[in-house]
């Protein structure tokens, strides 16, 4: 019994270490969202707006309950502040791996280890970018992929428990980033009543409990100016480099046309239509509701406007189980598949130069990598593969 224990502890302890080493001699000097966010927790904690149009490009983005998160560690000194940020977004992705671990397993993969590995390879610089930030979308993608596991375990063993669960987990998604709020047509076709009921209850409180720094009638001054602020900030992030969503894909392709918006809506329609159908072709299937929510935390980064390159980690669970099923597809599909994991991987500002990384990302090929990962799930649900 010594021997395991020693080798947890040493295993542990070299984690740490490495973990501290990178903190350190890389992180440390980054995370500029973070710092963003935790000048709004300092400021939520002064009972000031959150949402002023003189930070420029560096404005607060999220609800007024996001700042509440920052708020405990905006007491600490702005170092020690990124340190305990950086172990929990560290910790929020090892749940990402593991979550995603118990999701291959529930989708009946005879090789999990291998496709969560996988998974992790091919996505790793989106994971890293999201330390080097200081973002928050792993502690988010972690609380979805943790509500879809109690759903896929309440299909099979149904407990009012687990729906409840369920709906909190997702109701603090939605209340951290809007774009949460994807799983709602879903949880209605799957009549989760008490998950929908517990999910809206939450919200609705994130956005009461800001009152406790404005007071009621100075908490909804500063929802409406946080609409009013994504409303303004929005249109001009459209033709960013990095904004990868089908409405930026088009925007750049379009050369900013108005003709995009029409079309990124009909798009849209399109992607909900073909869902209700990979939905139907589900119904029989055991374990269906892990594909199908992977292809909605694929959806997430392709549908949301503002969909940066590094909210694609929300698609772990889809490459899992793309990598777990290609023996599925045929030779020259799989082909294309790998490469298409490659590209993803290996296409880095040090790998690529600055000029071919820039034509790269100011073509949006990152948004096809990802739609040819959704037809690939589109591909095996009609193959009744998951």
């Amino acid at each position: 019994m010594t021997v395991p224990k020693t080798k947890t502890l040493l295993l542990a302890a070299a984690g740490i270490a490495i973990l501290a080493a990178v903190f350190a001699f890389k992180v440390q000097a980054e995370m500029a969202d973070f710092e963003v966010n935790y000048r709004a927790g300092h400021r939520l904690g002064l009972g000031e707006t959150l949402y002023r149009t003189a930070d420029s490009h560096w404005q607060f983005k999220y609800s007024p309950f996001s700042a509440m998160i920052y708020l405990p560690l905006s007491v600490l000194p702005l170092p020690a502040a990124k340190a305990v940020w950086f172990l929990l977004v560290a910790t929020a992705i090892a749940a990402v791996i593991v979550l995603g671990y118990r999701l291959a397993i529930a989708a009946g993969s005879a090789k999990p280890g291998l496709a969560v590995f996988l998974a992790a390879l091919i996505l790793a610089k989106f994971f890293l970018r999201e330390i080097q930030l200081g973002q928050i979308n792993a502690l988010i993608t972690a609380l979805l992929m943790g509500m879809v596991l109690l759903i896929v375990r309440d299909d099979e063993a149904p407990s009012s428990r687990r729906r409840m669960a369920a709906g909190i987990l997702w109701g603090l998604a939605m209340a951290l980033k809007p774009y949460a709020v994807i799983f709602l047509p879903y949880l209605v076709l799957k009549r989760k009543v008490r998950a929908l009921v517990w999910g809206g209850a939450v919200l609705a409180a994130t956005l009461a409990v800001p009152a406790l720094f404005y007071g009621i009638r100075g908490n909804i001054t500063v929802l409406w100016e946080w609409i009013s602020s994504l409303s303004r900030s929005t249109p001009g992030l459209l033709v960013s480099q990095d904004n990868v969503s089908l409405l930026a894909f088009l925007m750049k392709w379009m050369h900013g046309s108005p003709a995009a918006s029409f079309v990124y809506g009909a798009m849209v329609a399109l992607l909900a239509v073909l869902t209700l159908l990979f939905l139907r072709g589900g119904r029989d299937l055991p374990r269906s509701a892990v594909a199908e929510s992977a292809l909605l935390l694929i959806f997430i980064p392709l549908i949301s406007p503002l969909g940066w390159d590094y909210t694609f980690l929300s698609a772990f669970a889809a490459v899992a189980l793309v990598t777990d099923r290609m023996s599925v597809f045929p030779k020259a599909v799989r082909c294309l598949l790998t490469a298409n994991f490659l590209v993803i991987a290996l296409a880095l500002y040090d790998v690529l130069g600055r000029r071919l990384y820039a034509s790269f990302m100011a073509r949006s090929v990152p948004t096809l990598d990802f739609l040819l990962i959704v037809g690939a799930l589109f591909y095996l649900r009609a193959r009744k593969a998951v």
